[in-house]
C-alpha cells in the first residue's frame, strides 16, 4: 500500500506534464505576472519621482529662506502662501520688525501680484516645468523595458529553435523575480531604469517561449485561436490588476509593498514551472524553422505585426503621459492615477476572451480592422475628459478594441507560418513580441517629448489618426495566398486537417513525457 500511495503523486505529475491544459496554465500565469509588473509602476513612478526629487529639493530649501518671516506674520490670513510663493520679496533684515513688514504689504499692493503666482486649486502639484520635464524622463524609463526586449527577442527566438521552450521559460522567471525585487528597493531614477530594463530581458524569454509553446502544442487553427485568447486573458488580467493595485498599495501601504507581493507570486510561478515543465530538458525542434529575416520579408506577417504595434502604441503613450496630465488638469490624488486605467483593463480582458472565439467566425482580418478603427476613435476622445469619470468611456473603448486586435493577430501569426513557411513558431512569435515592444518603446519615448512640445491633446490626435489610417491594411489578411511549396499539400484531400492531426500526434506528449522525442522519431 505504501509504495502505491507514494507513486500516486508521481503519476499525477506525469499526467500533468502530458496535459496541454496545464501548459496553457503555465503560460497564462507567466503573462499575468509579467504584465502586472509592467503596469504596476505606471501610477507609482511619476508621483514617486515628484515626491523624492521636486518636493524633497524644495523642502530642504524653503524652511531656511522663510524661517525669519514666520514669527512676524500672525495676523494676515494667507501668510503661509505669501512666504512660500514670494521668497524674493520676503527677505527681511535682522532689524525689520513685524509691523514694518505688515505695513509694507498693506501700503504697496500693486507690487504683490506680479511677484506671486495665482493660487493653485487644492491638491494640484506645483512645479509646472518639472512636470513637463518629467514627461520625457518617465517616458524613457517606461520605454527602456521595450527597447531591451526589442533587442533580445530575435536571440530568444533562435534559442527556442535550438533548445526548446522549457529552459528559456524558466530563465524568464528567474530574471523577472530579480527585476521585481530590484523595483521594491530602488529609490533613485537610475536604479528604477535598470530594473525596468532587466524586466525587458525576462519578459522576452517568457513571452516568446510561452507563445511558441502554445502554438506548438495547439496545432489545430481553431484550438490555437481559443488557447491564444485564454493566454492573452492572462496578459489582460495582469494589466487589469497592475495599475489599480499599484496605486492603492502605494497610497496606503508604501512603495515597496506591491513589488514584494509580486515577487512572492513570481516564486509560486517558478514552483509551478518546475512541476509542469522540465526546465533541465533540451528539446530542440525536429525541423529547422524559417529564418527571422525571411519572415520579415513576408508582407502579410509585416501587416499583422504593424497592427499589433500601432494599436498597442496608443495605450503605451497613455501610460507615462495620462497620469501627469491628470495631475495638471484634474488635480487627481495618487489612487486615481492608476484607477483611470481600470476601464481599459476590464474591457481588454472581456475583448480578448470574447473575440478569441468570435474572431475566427467573423474573420480575423475584419475583427482587427474594426478594432484599429475603434482604437483611433477612443484615443481622439481621451482629451475631452474633464475628470476621471470622463475617461471611463474612451479608456473602456480603447481596451476593448486592443483586445479585438490582439486576439485576432496572434493566431494569424501562427496561421501565416503554417500556410506560407515551416511550422516552427519561435521566430514568428519573436516578431510578434518585437511588434509589441516597438509600440511600447516608441510610444512612451516619443510621447513625452510630443506632450512637452505641442501638448497632450495633440498627441492623442496624432496616434488616433495613425490607427484609423492603418486599419484598411487589415483587408490584406482576408485571404493570404500559400507559398508554392505548400500548394501541393493544400490541394490534396485534407490539407490543414491532415497536417494538424499528424503534428499533434507527434507532439501529443510535448513538452512533458521523457519518451516524447522517441515517439516523434518513430512517427516520422
Amino acid at each position: 500500500m505504501a509504495p502505491a500511495a507514494e507513486r500516486v503523486p508521481w503519476r499525477w505529475l506525469a499526467a500533468g506534464r502530458a496535459s496541454r491544459s496545464l501548459v496553457l496554465v503555465v503560460v497564462f500565469v507567466a503573462l499575468l505576472l509579467d504584465n502586472m509588473l509592467l503596469t504596476v509602476v505606471v501610477p507609482i513612478v511619476p508621483t514617486f519621482l515628484y515626491t523624492t526629487e521636486y518636493e524633497g529639493a524644495n523642502s530642504s530649501v524653503a524652511p531656511a529662506r522663510t524661517e525669519p518671516s514666520l514669527p512676524a506674520l500672525k495676523a494676515p490670513p494667507f501668510s503661509s502662501m505669501f512666504s512660500y510663493f514670494d521668497n524674493a520679496t520676503v527677505t527681511v533684515s535682522g532689524s525689520t520688525g513685524a509691523m514694518e513688514l505688515v505695513n509694507r504689504t498693506e501700503t504697496s499692493p500693486p507690487s504683490q501680484p506680479p511677484a506671486t503666482s495665482p493660487p493653485l486649486p487644492s491638491g494640484c502639484p506645483e512645479g509646472e516645468e518639472f512636470l513637463a520635464t518629467e514627461n520625457v524622463r518617465v517616458g524613457l524609463l517606461f520605454a527602456s523595458k521595450a527597447l531591451v526586449q526589442l533587442l533580445v527577442n530575435p536571440s530568444v527566438g533562435l534559442l527556442t529553435n535550438r533548445i526548446g521552450y522549457h529552459i528559456p521559460m524558466f530563465i524568464g522567471f528567474v530574471i523577472m523575480f530579480l527585476s521585481t525585487v530590484m523595483f521594491a528597493f530602488s529609490d533613485t531614477y537610475t536604479l528604477l531604469f535598470v530594473a525596468r530594463a532587466l524586466q525587458g530581458i525576462g519578459s522576452s524569454f517568457s513571452s516568446v517561449a510561452g507563445l511558441g509553446m502554445l502554438a506548438s502544442v495547439y496545432t489545430d487553427d481553431v484550438e490555437r485561436g481559443n488557447a491564444m485568447g485564454i493566454a492573452l486573458g492572462g496578459l489582460a488580467l495582469g494589466v487589469l490588476i497592475g495599475a489599480p493595485f499599484g496605486s492603492v498599495m502605494y497610497e496606503f501601504v508604501g512603495k515597496s509593498s506591491p513589488f514584494l507581493v509580486l515577487a512572492f507570486l513570481a516564486l509560486l510561478d517558478g514552483v509551478l514551472q518546475l512541476c509542469i515543465l522540465q526546465p533541465s530538458k533540451i528539446c530542440p525542434e525536429s525541423t529547422k524553422g524559417t529564418p527571422v529575416f525571411t519572415l520579415l520579408r513576408d508582407p502579410y506577417i509585416l501587416v499583422a505585426a504593424g497592427a499589433l504595434c500601432f494599436s498597442n502604441m496608443g495605450v503605451a503613450m497613455l501610460e507615462p503621459t495620462l497620469p501627469i496630465w491628470m495631475m495638471q488638469t484634474m488635480c487627481s490624488p495618487k489612487w486615481q492615477l492608476g484607477m483611470a486605467f481600470l476601464p481599459a483593463s476590464i474591457s481588454y480582458l472581456i475583448g480578448t476572451n470574447l473575440f478569441g472565439i468570435l474572431a475566427n467566425k467573423m474573420g480575423r482580418w475584419l475583427c482587427s480592422l474594426i478594432g484599429m478603427a475603434v482604437v483611433g476613435i477612443s484615443l481622439l476622445c481621451v482629451p475631452l475628459a474633464k475628470n476621471i469619470y470622463g475617461l471611463i468611456g474612451p479608456n473602456g473603448g480603447l481596451g476593448f478594441a486592443i483586445g479585438m486586435v490582439d486576439s485576432a493577430m496572434m493566431p494569424i501569426m501562427g496561421y501565416l507560418v503554417d500556410l506560407r513557411h515551416t511550422s516552427v513558431y519561435g521566430n514568428v512569435y519573436a516578431i510578434a513580441d518585437v511588434a509589441f515592444c516597438m509600440g511600447f518603446a516608441i510610444g512612451p519615448s516619443t510621447g513625452g517629448a510630443i506632450v512637452r512640445a505641442i501638448g497632450f491633446p495633440w498627441l492623442m490626435v496624432i496616434i488616433g489618426v495613425i490607427n484609423i489610417a492603418y486599419a484598411p491594411l487589415c483587408w490584406c489578411l482576408r485571404n493570404p495566398p500559400a507559398k508554392e511549396e505548400k500548394i501541393a499539400i493544400l490541394s490534396q484531400g485534407c490539407p490543414m486537417q491532415t497536417k494538424s492531426y499528424t503534428t499533434q500526434k507527434t507532439l501529443r506528449d510535448f513538452p512533458l513525457a521523457d519518451d516524447s522525442d522517441v515517439e516523434a522519431e518513430n512517427a516520422e
